[in-house]
């Protein structure tokens, strides 16, 4: 039977604050809330129509959302516009399913995406799209998932973060050790604010950057003290491990949690730190590398 020498905690996740469906962020910036609520979307999938001339940018069309689409075709009447191009941060459903209705409300829009579906075009690093007022630089940021695009905003000197950092929370990830990079990567872009994907605006987004990182490398200790609380020999499922590490945080969040784990564990095994045993049973290697 196991004895814990730890029983770390965490806080609980804070209330989502309330966002307005629309809501200008800076003379060039609005965004437009995708109307798809969750616990996993917070307050909603973000939008952001940019610029300040006649043609206009927008980064995202949501999953899909009658809401969204004529949240949007309001916004662009009020603001005399129409969308130019539409930029993808990626692939996941709920930021690419309101393609099809800006395309029958705006049919000459130009969508751009990193890894683009038939009739897209591709995002390359360092690519620039300009419209008055706004000119964004894309950052090719996997982790979130593989084809992920971070944007610098360079008159605001603020960065579009997609899902790699979210305004409440921490971000799931597909890979653990590629993230961390693109974390690092994005904490050097820029010193002002940062617009993410799901929830509030960043007032810092280094700031913001920098906690995630540091929360990363947290779960990363708490990982291996677990493993460690324990004798040599036994072994941990990453469920197991989350009914510690994660015991305050709501067991309807535990399994999103085991894939964080699985991904630490997945870069402790790389570095040699562990050992996958039994097809999902993971003991520490040496207590020496804690």
């Amino acid at each position: 039977m196991k004895t814990f020498r730890i029983a770390s905690r965490i806080r609980m996740a804070s209330p989502m604050i309330h966002l307005p469906e629309v809501e200008r962020l800076s003379p060039a910036c609005i965004r437009i809330l995708g109307g798809n609520p969750s616990k996993f979307t917070l307050q909603g999938t973000n939008t952001y129509l940019l610029g300040t001339g006649p043609d206009r940018l927008l980064i995202d069309t949501g999953e899909g959302k009658p809401s969204w689409i004529a949240a949007l075709q309001r916004t662009l009447k009020e603001e005399k516009a129409t969308v130019q191009y539409a930029l993808i941060t990626h692939w996941h459903h709920d930021h690419v399913g309101g393609i099809s209705q800006l395309l029958e409300h705006s049919p000459q829009t130009v969508i751009y995406k990193n890894s683009p579906a038939e009739g897209q075009l591709n995002i390359s690093e360092g690519q620039k799209f300009e419209v008055e007022g706004v000119t964004l630089t894309a950052i090719h940021t996997p982790g979130h998932t593989t084809d992920h695009i971070a944007f610098v905003l360079r008159e605001e000197d603020a960065l579009f973060t997609g899902d790699n950092v979210l305004g409440q929370g921490t971000a799931v990830f597909e890979d653990l050790s590629t993230y961390l990079k693109s974390l690092a990567k994005m904490e050097k872009l820029v010193s002002g604010r940062g617009y993410p994907g799901h929830g509030p605006v960043l007032l810092q987004a280094s700031a913001t950057i920098s906690e995630y990182i540091s929360h990363r490398h947290q779960r990363e200790q708490q990982v291996l003290q677990t493993l460690a609380s324990t004798r040599d020999d036994d072994t941990w499922t990453p469920m197991e491990l989350v009914k510690i590490i994660y015991r305050d945080v709501s067991e309807s969040l535990h399994i999103p949690a085991a894939h964080g784990v699985i991904q630490i564990l997945r870069k402790l095994r790389d570095e040699d730190r562990v050992i996958l045993e039994d097809g999902d049973s993971w003991r520490l290697k040496d207590r020496s590398n804690l």
